[in-house]
């Protein structure tokens, strides 16, 4: 009967599902099989030898050899029983450990197990960890203990001669150079290719992951198998979907990864992205990741692959070179149907073909009361993600690299030994013209001054394996930083991005004689200057474009990181350096100089260097602009030259050549937005485009010199489009 003592213990049985009762009866045959003499608890390595007994119907051997499915049973049980780290295991234990791993719940020491096993197998001494080797092998122990001597020896060494070389004033030079040149411009271009190359590496890593996953698989099925043979009532098909529904960690973290490669790679420079390589790894992948699905939605996952592949090439063959006839037409859009603002239903044959992939979806999901959905249907969004990336990314290869990708590469692993002679020698040709010329040289010295730190970092730091690196790469933990890094990175952005868009600007007809009515002097005369800029304030965000007079220009910032650079080194090296990146100081012949040069000249004898870095200089200006005059004959009047009417406009390096051409008195036509201290004096706006309305032509470069601006809302417009094109096309497509 139920007492206070066994209370708990009954309640926890009555609340197990069928399934639970199932795996705890059949284990429970199994545990007496392996304690023939029916103790309470039994050693683990008693249960190890009685492993064998399990197969043997009344104790009995059977004759002849033992099946390779009975094999795989007794290893798999085997590593079920070693799981446990305590020495002995009670009827309880053995009942849990087969329950959790019924329910997909792995113990993390059997999955290190199943490694170990199958790295031992079959491996050389050299691949065998130590304690086995000196065991087995002792000569080659010897020999890896003189190899360990050696290194340490010449560690030390380099430890001294670390001490030498300067690495604190390079890694700070590194350092600042590049904390100097991160620009706007930098980050638009280099963020974009981090997110894509570190998403799809994550791809790459969840997707070995899920094959690693598969091996679990099997292992499972082989429990299963063993289960049966002792309860025949286990409902294998609940068991499978509780094992699926309890390793879905990497698919969630594979689709996080594709979210980001389809948001990044549209906006990413394809000029830095190997886009035929890329295109290889995810035909392989795509190959590889369906080998790996379940056969039991076989039927439906052979028709899905088959239709997707059909889909991709005919729309394909649309960006293909040359005349291909009725093979155009078979992936032409034969008219499109817009559904709203915001999408287009493209009527074709791809369009067909996946309106018949999206049913194949269905019915993979509808699959054991719709159980299938992360049995079967998130399990083949893999395979369908690499089929349609690399569908993506094939729009932007090219034929030569596709070869060099898919044929070249394995070829040259066979020709090496052939080609290997005649490499080098092209390489050292190539090297020798190179270093002959200033601009190699500028490259060696800028690689072995990024390389020093390294190096020394990377000599110090020597003791890694890199099948334990291989192996860390399936480690759902790298999977989480690379996603929480880049989700940080993409929140970052998206607040710059909002901020940046998020002041309204209206193309204004406001004219200056208008604004200064209203905000200038008059207006702090009647009441005061306070008032005027609350009122004015107002007006902020109108974009204006004005003509005034050119006053002055003055520059209030230069910047040259690469000259602070340097200056940070000894003053030997500072002097080589200076002359290598930078240029020398005119001759100065007085039969053959330029005005520029005579310039120079008048400076050269008064600096400390006979070479200087001032190509690298950037310039802020600050540009003082008058009110024209209303005059036609061009006179003023005291009120036309009231010097509390200029506003100040900020420019630009990229403003430069324009502004040292300018003149005092010239009417130039400038645009800027209103913002800031509107109403005071001397209003400082950014200036967005000049042009001199008085100049002559050779003066100036062009005629009308505009600021360049990133257009993030069509960047991210482009980003969404590209996405949405990506999952629906060719059946939807955004407009």
């Amino acid at each position: 009967g139920i007492t206070s003592e066994n209370e708990q213990e009954v309640k926890k049985l009555s609340s197990e599902t069928d399934l639970e009762r199932a795996v705890r009866k059949a284990a429970l045959v199994m545990y007496w099989k392996l304690n023939p003499k029916k103790k309470k608890q039994l050693a683990v390595s008693e249960l190890l030898e009685n492993v064998g007994q399990v197969d043997n119907e009344d104790g009995e051997k059977q004759p002849g050899p033992v099946p390779k499915s009975v094999q795989k049973q007794r290893r798999m049980l085997e590593r079920l029983v070693s799981s446990e780290s305590k020495k002995f295991i009670a009827l309880d234990d053995f009942v849990e450990i087969t329950k959790k791993y019924a329910k997909g719940i792995i113990p993390s020491n059997l999955i290190l197990q199943e490694e170990e096993d199958d790295e031992l197998a079959g491996k050389t001494p050299e691949e065998l960890p130590l304690r086995l080797k000196v065991v087995k092998y002792p000569l080659h122990a010897i020999m890896e203990i003189k190899e360990y001597l050696i290194d340490i020896a010449s560690k030390a060494g380099m430890h001294w001669l670390s001490t030498i070389v300067p690495t604190h004033h390079i890694n700070a030079l590194i350092f600042f150079f590049i904390i100097s040149n991160l620009t706007i411009d930098f980050f638009a271009f280099i963020i974009p290719l981090v997110i894509f190359y570190l998403s799809f590496i994550s791809m790459v890593i969840c997707t070995l992951k899920v094959f690693q996953d598969s091996k679990a698989w099997e292992n499972f099925r082989t429990l299963t198998d063993l289960l049966l043979r002792f309860e025949p009532n286990l409902d294998v098909e609940q068991a499978e979907v509780n094992f699926g529904w309890n390793h879905l960690e990497p698919y969630i973290y594979f689709l996080l990864s594709v979210f980001f490669v389809i948001f990044s790679f549209p906006i990413a420079s394809k000029d830095c992205i190997p886009c035929s390589e890329l295109a290889t790894i995810s035909v392989f992948f795509t190959v590889t990741s369906y080998m790996s699905l379940s056969t039991c939605a076989e039927p439906y996952t052979r028709r899905a692959l088959m239709t997707e592949v059909a889909a991709g090439c005919l729309s394909l063959l649309q960006v293909l070179p040359g005349n291909f006839g009725y093979l155009k037409f078979l992936g032409k859009t034969f008219f499109t149907v817009p559904v709203g603002h915001f999408f287009v239903i493209n009527v074709s044959i791809p369009c067909l073909l996946f309106l018949y992939l999206f049913y194949l979806f269905f019915r993979m999901a509808q699959l054991r009361n719709f159980k299938g959905t992360y049995c079967y249907l998130v399990p083949y969004l893999v395979c369908f993600m690499w089929c349609e990336l690399s569908v993506v990314i094939l729009r932007e290869s090219s034929g030569i690299g596709l070869v060099r990708a898919s044929i070249g590469y394995f070829l040259f692993l066979f020709a090496l030994p052939v080609l290997g002679v005649g490499i080098a020698l092209m390489c050292l040709i190539h090297f020798i013209k190179w270093f002959l010329s200033l601009e190699l040289m500028k490259i060696v010295v800028t690689l072995v001054l990024c390389t020093v730190p390294l190096l020394f970092r990377w000599w110090t730091k020597v003791n890694f394996s890199v099948v334990e690196m291989v192996k860390s790469l399936t480690r759902s933990s790298i999977v989480k930083l690379i996603l929480v890094w880049i989700t940080a990175v993409v929140l970052f952005c998206w607040f710059y991005v909002y901020r940046s868009e998020g002041m309204k600007v209206y193309n204004s007809t406001l004219t200056w004689n208008q604004y200064a009515f209203l905000c200038g002097p008059r207006s702090w005369k009647e009441t005061n200057m306070a008032r005027t800029q609350i009122l004015c304030s107002h007006l902020e965000g109108h974009r204006v474009t004005w003509t005034g007079r050119f006053k002055y220009v003055r520059v209030t910032e230069i910047d040259n990181s690469a000259e602070s650079a340097i200056n940070m080194l000894p003053l030997f090296i500072g002097d080589w350096m200076r002359c290598l990146y930078g240029e020398t100081y005119p001759l100065c012949d007085p039969k053959n100089i330029t005005l520029e040069e005579e310039e120079l000249c008048r400076l050269k004898y008064l600096t400390k260097h006979n070479c200087h870095m001032k190509m690298f200089d950037r310039y802020k200006f600050e540009i003082t602009v008058g009110m024209p005059f209303s005059s036609k004959n061009g006179t003023k009047s005291i009120e036309e030259d009231d010097i509390t009417k200029d506003i100040v406009l900020k420019a630009s390096n990229e403003f430069k050549k324009v502004l040292l051409n300018l003149r005092q008195g010239s009417i130039i036509e400038f645009s800027t937005i209103l913002e800031g201290r509107l109403g005071s004096k001397w209003p400082v706006f950014e200036l967005k485009a000049i042009t001199c309305l008085n100049c002559m032509s050779k003066l100036l470069p062009a005629g009308r010199h505009v600021k360049i601006e990133h257009d993030w809302r069509s960047t991210v417009h482009k980003a969404i489009k590209f996405a949405f094109d990506f999952f629906f096309f060719p059946f939807l497509s955004a407009a």
